[in-house]
């Protein structure tokens, strides 16, 4: 895959001027790494007005054949995932990539059994184990398509999900472990099924060996229906554009978005972004701890690292359990040498302290990465120095679930990097800055909206059953462009720097911050674990800032502590930049992958306490009711 593979700055250079002059031949070449069934008879066809983008018209694959077949003949008996479960004591299992080519096989069969077919759609409600795994990408061994729904979101929520895409079957378990609980899963897919007239069969995963109601013509035992079935089972051939998944992402009108992926794109990109931005090398062991139910558990579990070939850490639990050592136990129990975490875990590990860390070598990392939002600086420094032991590159990966793979990020010991800097496009990836009218910004050392002006092969295709809410959502505000909701700013060597969400920044007195810039100020100040900012109406600003605090321990001296945390605003973006509000409280309210919802900070901001919204799907929905009884 030699075209594909990015291994230094010149070539990295070289790679990016390629893809700006001739962006259809760059991805063309790219994309020649992989089996096609049928050769494309045309690389690209796009509007962003419609939007309508197709990627290699023509050409028909399987994804799993690349994820899996192609790698038997020289990669059969390499492990392609280490699965480490919630309880330490639990032993690990390692599965081979023929291992994981028979097991895919054979629940593809088991969905068949099952009525599935080609183009039905098959919802996922499954904790991190490797039937979770195995069910995706069984799904599109047949042409299915799956929508994986985080095993922890609500009955209503799920309910919501699978009548959205009428799915026609879930696969689901009776239980799960997360830390120390034990958790019901099949009684809440059962509650949520009483919405849903779709789904015809349930496929239960036995975790826990709870008893479990098993609604008889409907409901089934995986283990036994994969008794029935053998390990044998051709791909389907599909279209490069047919739909591979369904994602849910939250929407501002509260109603779920269905982003779609298709098959073609998807893959070249998904394996491209991989392998450049980790620069995994054919021993290394890679972990990414995101949940699949999230985008970031699609793209850097399920198919990027198996259509590299890669073998990859999938974990069951929680980063604190049994004690906050617990990722760093698992890196050297399995040498782990590319890490990928969300920075809300790395404050959290880091507030819990340095002793957790220091029983651990970590002496086989070489590559550290980081997703889910903007990294703060001093979070960047901790990991970098506690973690990377000042040894391992940082890559500071920005993207999307609609993006579908990393978009902008450092290169792993390639390209340079900056503390709380995404730094630089991926070769094949156009972003532009465009003033509030729309107007493209050419300097540096400026900050506009970030847009995209040209497709990206896993670009999303279209929201599930309703085209012109993808229209509206990303490709309306500014005509030609893909608009991604953030802010940025670029620097003088024109690395990016996210800013936060264009609705989260804050105009005061006709300066604009973006919240993680003042979030990151806040958090340089000590005793402060973690932070969130939002505006609210000032009579003479215009909008003032609140700011919500998370300290390492209960605050004795609340006006002490305000004055250190003004003193850190001050010190790192100016007086200006202050907080007029500052709540001292637990936790954040935060969505399961570990988004604040600042949406609900805002609404406590402004005193709207009655238009809360559902809090049900929240990590923890208790915080709320803090919040709202602790506000300033």
């Amino acid at each position: 895959m030699s075209e594909a593979r990015i291994r230094t700055l010149a070539e990295y250079e070289a790679a990016r001027a390629h893809s700006i002059a001739d962006p259809e031949g760059f991805w063309a070449e790219i994309a020649s790494d992989f089996q096609w069934r049928k050769p494309w008879t045309k690389v690209l066809a796009w509007d962003f007005d419609g939007p309508d983008v197709k990627w290699f018209l023509g050409g028909q694959l399987n994804i799993t054949e690349n994820c899996l077949d192609r790698h038997l003949a020289e990669r059969g008996d390499k492990t392609a995932i280490i699965w480490e479960p919630n309880d330490p004591k639990e032993a690990s299992v390692r599965i081979s990539f023929r291992e994981l080519h028979e097991r895919v096989c054979r629940m593809a069969n088991a969905l068949k059994r099952n009525s599935v077919q080609k183009g039905d759609r098959v919802a996922i409600y499954l904790p991190m184990v490797p039937e979770l795994l195995v069910s995706v990408l069984a799904c599109a061994r047949i042409g299915a398509v799956h929508s994986v729904v985080f095993c922890g979101f609500s009955a209503q929520s799920l309910a919501d999900r699978i009548n959205d895409a009428q799915a026609v079957a879930v696969i689901t378990s009776d239980g799960m472990f997360r830390g120390n609980k034990e958790m019901p899963v099949k009684r809440v897919v059962d509650e949520a099924l009483e919405q849903c007239s779709s789904v015809k069969r349930v496929l239960v995963h036995e975790r826990v060996r709870w008893a479990v109601d098993m609604k008889p013509g409907r409901d089934a035992w995986l283990h036994e229906e994969l008794k029935l079935v053998d390990g044998d089972c051709p791909a389907e051939p599909m279209d490069s554009e047919d739909p591979l998944f369904i994602l849910y992402t939250s929407g501002s009108t509260g109603k779920p978005k269905g982003v779609v992926h298709s098959c073609g794109g998807y893959m070249v990109y998904t394996q491209y972004s991989f392998i450049n931005v980790f620069q995994p090398e054919e021993n290394d062991i890679f972990w990414c701890t995101a949940d699949v139910g999230w985008i970031t558990g699609h793209s850097y579990m399920a198919y990027g690292p198996t259509l590299a070939g890669a073998t990859q850490v999938m974990f069951e639990g929680i980063p604190t359990y049994p004690d906050p050592g617990r990722f760093w136990q698992v890196i050297d129990k399995h040498g782990v040498s590319i890490f990928y975490t969300a920075p809300t875990a790395i404050r959290s590990l880091m507030a819990a302290g340095i002793d957790h860390v220091l029983p651990y070598s970590l002496h086989s990392l070489r590559v550290l990465g980081s997703v889910g939002e903007p990294i703060n600086e001093e979070a960047w420094h901790w990991y970098r120095t506690h973690i990377g032991k000042g040894r391992c590159p940082i890559v500071d990966t920005w993207w999307q679930t609609e993006t579908g793979g990393i978009l902008i990020s450092s290169l792993a010991g390639i390209t340079d990097e900056k503390p709380s800097h995404a730094a630089w496009p991926l070769p094949g990836v156009q972003p532009v800055l465009l003033t509030a009218e729309g107007k493209e910004i050419a300097e540096n050392e400026v900050e506009g909206l970030l847009c995209m002006k040209f497709p990206w092969p896993s670009i999303l295709r279209t929201t599930w059953g309703d085209h012109d809410r993808c229209r509206q959502t990303y490709f309306s505000s500014y005509k030609g462009y893909y608009f991604t909701g953030d802010g940025a700013k670029r620097d003088a060597e024109g690395r990016y720097r996210i800013i936060g969400r264009v609705d989260d920044v804050i105009n005061v007195s006709g300066h604009r911050f973006g919240t993680a810039e003042i979030e990151s100020a806040i958090n340089m100040a000590k005793g402060v674990v973690e932070s969130a900012v939002v505006g609210f109406p000032h009579d003479i600003k215009g909008q003032g800032i609140y700011a919500y605090v998370v300290t390492e321990k209960p605050v004795d001296d609340p006006e002490d502590m305000r004055g250190r945390i003004i003193e850190a605003v001050a010190a790192g973006i100016g007086r200006i930049a202050k907080p007029d509000k500052i709540q001292f409280v637990s936790g954040l309210p935060k969505t399961r992958s570990g988004k604040i919802m600042r949406r609900i900070l805002r609404k406590v901001a402004e005193n709207e306490l009655g238009s809360l919204g559902d809090t049900s799907t929240l990590l923890d929905p208790a915080v709320v009711e803090e919040i709202k009884d602790g506000r300033v």
